[in-house]
């Protein structure tokens, strides 16, 4: 399968690239701001433009359900429904099915679940959920997956390895029947899961047989989900050995700036997670400084922006004590800034990224932006 990733620069295993669909081209290391329903909460795609974003990730679980893959479909896909035009990544719904487990059912032949919504109960099997992103007209999908909770033990783990590896084969299989005669430039990619948990043997048995099946790119699942920081590095470093450096390496749901920075000093292309508009509509923004709780008491006559070192528009214009007082009142206002400088933050971070791997100078880049930056340390 012909690659849609080129490489620009490496600086040690760092790298800096970029990535190839049928809506254009997107600058690796990427964060991916997530669009739940079709949006970025709080947040236009104007906004996103702005800001630098030149990837929104979808999720297949809640447009499944509403408005549902026909709406979009005879809107002209994802991209032009959201007024987006940019590349779209679409998940599988398998973190979904992860966190919803109270109102779904998994087997081998795959998870019926009931929608939050109304009650209805639904069924995702690989095919249908390959059919749904493909009518959804993202440009990178990704194959069914079983994301086991953590703890897990290694027998249950495993047996999220071979539903994965069972899932993935049929998704190929579906993939390729329905990209059969439709031109190049015009058909989405489809990516591989590597499941496995913290076990090291599940791990490379997931890698491998994902890695066999010749996805157009590989990501690692089943991280972030409640592990301790040091598993998830190790089980990181472990997996993306296995992963080959001519393809796209997606690591799912991470996360917080520090863990951005590790995972790109071992070769990590692409990042979503929800953290920045979540975080921020609940008084909690990311900085240059750290995470600061913007609602508390002690901002409530800062004049200060909410990071003095920040050019986001929001930055220029507002101040803390403004936005805390938008917050305490329930003002919507008040969260449509948080998000929109959080979210600025994160593809600024990105772009100094990108900029110092240019430059090979990403290890002194990171070891300069943590000595200032206090890790989860909300104040």
């Amino acid at each position: 399968m012909d690659s849609i990733y080129r490489t620009h620069n490496i600086d040690h295993s760092a790298r800096r690239g970029e990535i190839t669909t049928p809506h254009g081209t997107f600058q690796t290391p990427a964060f991916m701001p997530v669009g739940t329903s079709g949006a970025v909460k709080a947040l236009t795609a104007e906004d996103l433009d702005e800001m630098g974003a030149e990837i929104v990730l979808g999720n297949t679980y809640h447009l499944y359900l509403r408005p549902g893959p026909e709406v979009i479909k005879s809107q002209g896909g994802l991209a032009k429904f959201t007024g987006w035009n940019k590349p779209t990544l679409t998940d599988s719904g398998g973190f979904q099915v992860f966190s919803l487990q109270d109102i779904s059912k998994i087997t081998d032949e795959g998870v019926k679940f009931q929608s939050h919504h109304d009650g209805s109960y639904h069924l995702f099997t690989p095919e249908k959920v390959t059919d749904i992103q493909h009518d959804m007209g993202a440009d990178i999908i990704m194959a069914f997956d079983q994301c086991v909770p953590y703890p897990a033990d290694e027998k249950t783990a495993a047996t999220g390895v071979r539903r994965t590896y069972d899932w993935a084969k049929e998704c190929l299989k579906r993939h390729e029947e329905l990209i059969a005669g439709v031109d190049d430039k015009d058909r989405p990619s489809l990516f591989g899961i590597v499941q496995g948990s913290v076990y090291g043997e599940l791990r490379t048995q997931s890698a491998e047989q994902i890695v066999a099946l010749d996805f157009s790119g590989n990501a690692i699942g089943g991280l972030s989900v409640g592990e301790s920081k040091q598993e998830m590095e190790e089980m990181l470093v472990h997996t993306i050995g296995y992963l080959p450096d001519d393809k796209p390496r997606y690591l799912m749901g991470v996360g917080y700036p520090e863990d951005i920075l590790m995972a790109v000093s071992y070769g990590v292309d692409m990042f979503d997670c929800v953290l920045p508009t979540r975080n921020a509509r609940t008084g909690n923004v990311f900085t240059s400084e750290g995470q600061i709780v913007y609602r508390n008491a002690e901002y409530a006559d800062d004049e200060r922006p909410l990071d003095p070192n920040c050019d986001c528009r929001v930055c220029q214009r507002y101040s803390r004590a403004y936005i805390r007082h938008l917050y305490n009142q329930s003002e919507i206002t008040g969260m449509v800034l948080a998000s929109y400088h959080s979210s600025y933050f994160y593809q600024n971070l990105m772009r100094r990224i990108r900029e110092a791997i240019k430059k090979n100078r990403f290890e002194r880049f990171r070891s300069e932006f943590l000595s200032v930056y206090k890790t989860n340390n909300p104040r």
